[in-house]
């Protein structure tokens, strides 16, 4: 109860302190969350034996060749090695899909897929399955530079992300942009406020002892501030996600990572 309280009242300061609009952070300065991390734990990350989130990567590659549904196909019956196919595709999530006409992240493509060639039942959010098979896709662009937003098609859809995470709502009246833009360089109740930048998704977060999403991360932020959550797969959600993966462009992939 003292831990919430303390960092209740550090929202409310910087809401007090905040009271012009959020300014983006300028290419040049922008970093990962690796970066504001103790060494220990960034060496958790980059020992492949030490971090656990490659124990959902490991479960995914079991799931990715695995037959499933009525179809009776597995991932790999249309995809091959992983390694090669999918090799630069969780840089370009969220992706815009011309069906739909609009963004769907990397856990909605994977059920779109599952439903329509596996006939299989989609797999729930932050489940085990989605996130280890998500882990699994992701893993293979670890390394590679971040390239979401490039398709004109998401213009409209990176904008209205950039509206919501400048916008100020719930009872604390903070946006996202005033944590993350305004005082990544600050501490909130003795943890580090980073930028924001989503390069490691799916993480393994030593708070939540498990891996989770970026929409997970997103939810918790929200009620953070004591606003509503969206739900999982929301379109709001969606469009948030694209635009961080957006304003990251150009930083390298680091999933799975982990985080405090």
């Amino acid at each position: 109860m003292k831990s919430t309280c303390t960092i209740v009242a550090v929202l409310l300061l910087i809401a007090a302190v905040s009271p012009l609009p959020a300014s983006e952070i300028p290419q040049a300065e922008r970093r990962s969350g690796f970066s504001f991390m103790a060494p220990e734990t960034q060496a958790m990350q980059n020992d492949d034996t030490a971090n656990p989130g490659m124990l959902w990567v490991l479960d995914g590659e079991q799931l990715w060749k695995a037959r499933n549904g009525a179809a009776g196909r597995a991932c790999a019956d249309c995809h091959g090695d992983a390694r090669e196919s999918m090799k630069g595709v969780a840089a370009r999530y969220p992706a815009f899909d011309k069906a739909l006409g609009r963004p769907v992240n990397l856990e909605q493509r994977i059920n779109m897929c599952r439903a329509t060639h596996q006939q299989a039942t989609p797999l729930a959010y932050e489940s085990r399955e989605l996130l280890a098979l998500t882990a699994f896709v992701a893993r293979q662009s670890r390394g590679l530079a971040i390239k979401t937003g490039a398709d004109p098609a998401l213009a409209p859809f990176v904008a209205q992300g950039r509206d919501l995470f400048m916008q100020r709502q719930g009872q604390l009246n903070l946006s996202c942009a005033n944590c993350h833009d305004d005082n990544w360089d600050k501490r909130l109740a003795g943890s580090a406020i980073t930028q924001a930048h989503p390069t490691g998704y799916p993480i393994y977060r030593l708070e939540w002892q498990s891996l989770g999403s970026l929409q997970h991360r997103l939810r918790g932020c929200i009620a953070g501030i004591r606003a509503q959550p969206y739900d999982y797969g929301a379109p709001e959600l969606v469009e948030l996600e694209l635009y961080l993966m957006s304003r990251a462009k150009g930083m390298p992939m680091e999933a799975p990572a982990v985080r405090p």
